[in-house]
């Protein structure tokens, strides 16, 4: 699959505030890092240096349970990120 791995029976369908894009993540929470626009930040820090902020973009619209499901999802979500050309699936 083209955002979750094959198998894949519980996942959220996220959309991101700041550039819009729509995505599946095997993370559920009410709101994660964007994984096109948001930054992960550098955990390894010196004595020296700030924590990080991380700015949570992205925003839970649904879970979608069941394998079934998921693999719907996920094929409708990459035919619209590929522009319709499925032939690599």
């Amino acid at each position: 699959m083209y955002y979750v791995p094959d198998g894949t029976e519980l996942c959220g369908f996220y959309e991101c505030s700041e550039c819009g894009n729509r995505f599946l993540s095997l993370q559920i929470a009410p709101k994660i890092v964007c994984p096109y626009c948001g930054e992960e930040p550098d955990m390894e820090i010196g004595p020296d240096d700030v924590m990080p902020d991380t700015t949570e973009t992205a925003k839970l619209l649904q879970v979608v349970e069941g394998e079934e499901e998921v693999g719907k999802m996920d094929m409708l979500l990459s035919l619209a990120i590929t522009g319709g050309d499925y032939e690599w699936l």
